[in-house]
Order: C-alpha cells, then structure tokens, then sequence
C-alpha cells in the first residue's frame, strides 16, 4: 500500500501556447525528502506552483492526502497542509520579524500559535534575535530562513520550497540543510527545487527535470 501523501499524475502545464511541462508524474511520501534538479527553465518553479495552485494553467491531476485537489484554489491547499516558499520570498519588507511570523499564524487559539512560533524560533535561532528588525534589513539568507518560518506557521504538512539556498552564504546553506532535515525527522514532507548538492546528498530520492519532462536522476 502506497505511503503517498502527494500523488502527481501525467501533469501538463502551458504559459499560453508554450507547454511548459510534459506528463510529469511523481509522489512524496510522509517525512520524505524529494530533491527535484534541473537546469534554468526547466520547469522545477512552474511545477511547484501548479501544485500549490498559482501557476500557470495545467492539467493532471493531483491528489493530495487522499484528495484530489487540482480544482481546488490556492488557499483551500494550503488550509489542507501543503505549504509554499516562493523563489522570490515575497516577505512583507516593511513588516518586523515578528510581525511577518504572526500574519501567517494558524492555530486554534493565541496559546497554539504562541507555541507554533518558539517551535520555529527553535528551528530558525537567528531570527529570534532579529525579532523586531524589518525584513528589509536582513540578509538573503536570513530572508530565505524567515521566509521557510512565515510558511512553517501555518502548519503544513508538505512543504514545497524553490531554490531556498540561491544565492546565500554558505554558513547559512548548512544551517538552511540542518534546518530542513530537522522539519523531516520532525515528520514532515519536503519537495524541494535545489541544485546545491549540500542538500541532495541528504535526499531519500533526487529527481530531474530536462525541458518539462520529469525522469530519475542517473
């Protein structure tokens, strides 16, 4: 019996009449690691965001936790677990530290995110020192970690992450890669677009993306 909780079948994704991905078919077992490579323009960021429900149009379908979902907007997937780290960031740069963290909170009461945000704080230490800094004022890396740590407080159960170690220093890579691999012993799931080998070497199972079309890494 399959320990899928995300399950992608024959996945096509157009940006107009340019087809930007080819039948791509793959799943992410519960607190697994799935590396996904590719050279630029691939298709590593169209197919995170066509599973997170922001892309470009696709057909497919996807099932996640046992529910098919390729219908379903944006939010309502990440209401049900799955959780997004855009390439870009998109952090609220004139937002504190603090106050970027608690705008993502989701928990059943003020007690529950209370404890969600010392989990990450314990997870990400830099950042409880930074708590009152504008994320303006941060470095990438310490963007990137508060970026994964935004997404971590709304709870999600599979976290999708696009190129988290582009372009940051390598003492925070490593802490980045402790950081994540810590999230899976913790039991979470974990797609993540990286070509730093740092991470790969660490994977349950690295996939390649060439021109849209998935296939195993040699």
């Amino acid at each position: 019996m399959s320990n899928a909780q995300l399950q992608v079948t024959k996945l096509n994704a157009w940006y107009g009449h340019a087809q930007a991905l080819f039948d791509v078919s793959l799943s992410v077992d519960a607190s697994e690691l799935v590396v996904l490579q590719g050279l630029n323009g691939a298709g590593k960021s169209s197919l995170l965001q066509s599973l997170i429900g922001i892309g470009p149009r696709a057909s497919g379908q996807i099932t996640w936790a046992g529910q098919p979902v390729s219908g379903w907007p944006a939010h309502r997937r990440a209401q049900a677990g799955l959780g997004f780290v855009a390439e870009d960031r998109r952090l609220f740069t004139g937002l504190s530290v603090r106050e970027n963290l608690w705008i993502a909170a989701r928990g059943e009461s003020k007690a529950a995110m209370g404890q969600q945000l010392d989990r990450v704080l314990t997870l990400f230490p830099v950042l409880g020192q930074m708590l009152n800094r504008p994320a303006s004022q941060m470095s990438g890396g310490e963007q990137q970690m508060l970026a994964i740590a935004r997404t971590l407080m709304t709870c999600p159960r599979l976290l999708l992450l696009d190129e988290p170690c582009e372009g940051i220093a390598p003492v925070l890579v490593q802490a980045l890669r402790d950081a994540l691999l810590q999230l899976c012993r913790d039991g979470l799931s974990l797609l993540v677009a990286e070509q730093n080998n740092m991470l790969a070497m660490h994977a349950d199972r690295v996939l390649v993306l060439t021109s849209g079309r998935l296939q195993p890494a040699p």
